[in-house]
This record gives C-alpha cells, structure tokens and sequence, in this order.
C-alpha cells in the first residue's frame, strides 16, 4: 500500500517497567466529575455523565523522571490546569458491564486535561461545540502508564496538582461522581472501546490559570508524577 504523503508516526505513551509503549487510539475525557468542581463551574447534583474527545495527537507523553513542556497555546488568556486519573485501555468492547469493566483496563496514568478557558466559556454561551477550547495542540499531557497490577486502590488515591510549588488542586478519586466502573460502561454504550483508547476521568475543584513559565507538578497515588513546565 502507498500513502500521498507519510502518514503520522503513532502517538504512544511509555509504560512502567516495560519497553513496549502503549500506542493510543483516541482520547475521552469525562465532565464535571467532582461535585465540587461541577459547583465551581456553576453547576450542582450528580447529572448523568458526559464525554468529549480529545485527538490522539494532543497527547504529550513525558518519561518517567522527566519535565515535559507545552506551549503557551495561541488565542488564549485563560489557561487551566485539570488534573486527573487516566484510564487506559488494553481490551475493547460495547456495552460493558460495571463489573466487568476492570477486566478491560491495561493501566493508569497521571494526566492533564489543559483547558483554554476563556475560549470554552465563550462557545458555552453560544450554545456552540467547544471543542477550541479543550481539544487543541498539547492540550493533554500525561505521565507513563502503570499496568493495573501495579497501580494499588486508585478508587481511593489522592491526586493533586502543584504550580511552582504551591497546591492548586488537592482530592481523592473517591469523590469521583461516576466510579471508573461505571464511567467505562456509560462509556461503552455510546462508543465501542478499542485498545489503546484513554479516559480522562474528570478533575477536581481548584482548577487555574497558568501563563508562560510556570511548571506543574502532578500526582495520583501509586502512580508516580508529572510534571510539565508551560513554555
């Protein structure tokens, strides 16, 4: 087969403890999925989960150990920080069970979800889609992924984010509105999962703005750090 042009190298994420990279397929991310954040961006109650996607090229993997970078994006004077608990995929499926969901994941990863606020807020009251303001370049940063054997209770892991030092975002994955569980089977109904698919699963209440200089520390527990440094 010939391509037109040379087609994109995969986009991969490193994996604890193995030289094989996890090649990943697409890019979910859950909403309001804490209730205190959901109450910070004007929303209350446990709403029925919902999804947006990210292109698999806005991913920036960083090596364990290392500081990875993201430029300071274009058309934005709000940039925020949502970290969050990464699911990862290993075996696909549709209309997964919550029971049977564990039996699907391949691991766990620390992520950002990056968030061109003022752009999101302003295609919200325009009642357009917003994906400008979440799915752009370099808008996802995540660290290597931890096979699930390895990974401990990251149903009751605290995760949060620091910027040069200073807590912005500090909760715990069981406050999680909608459980890993039964995100992946709200998930598998709407789209047939497939190996390599990441899931963002929401972030917590501190979410911030970061300009140009600033590094970000991330973590959830049993899963290592990220840090990314805002260029």
């Amino acid at each position: 087969m010939s391509f037109v042009f040379t087609p994109p190298a995969t986009v991969s994420v490193p994996v604890v403890g193995q030289e094989a990279r996890f090649p990943v397929h697409r890019v979910y991310c859950v909403g309001r999925n804490y209730e205190e954040h959901a109450k910070e961006m004007g929303f209350t109650g446990r709403e029925p989960p919902f999804f947006f996607l990210k292109p698999a090229d806005t991913v920036v993997a960083v090596e364990a150990g290392a500081t990875g970078s993201i430029p300071y994006p274009s058309l934005t004077k709000n940039l925020h920080h949502e970290i969050e608990l990464v699911v990862a995929i290993g075996t696909g499926g549709k209309n997964i069970a919550a029971a049977d969901a564990h039996k699907h994941i391949f691991g766990y990863a620390v992520g950002l979800d990056m968030t061109r606020r003022d752009l999101q807020g302003e295609m919200k009251k325009a009642g357009r889609p917003w994906c400008i303001g979440k799915a752009y370049d370099h808008s996802a940063p995540i660290g290597p992924i931890t096979p699930a054997a390895q990974a401990g209770d990251v149903n009751n892991a605290e995760l949060f984010v620091q910027v040069d030092g200073k807590d912005r975002q500090r909760s715990s994955t069981a406050k999680l509105i909608w459980s890993v569980a039964e995100t992946i089977e709200y998930l598998s109904a709407a789209w047939e999962l497939q190996p390599g698919d990441l899931i963002y699963t929401g972030t917590p209440e501190g979410v911030a703005a970061v300009v140009s200089g600033d590094t970000m520390v991330g973590s959830v527990a049993g899963l290592g750090t990220l840090t990314v440094k805002v260029e």
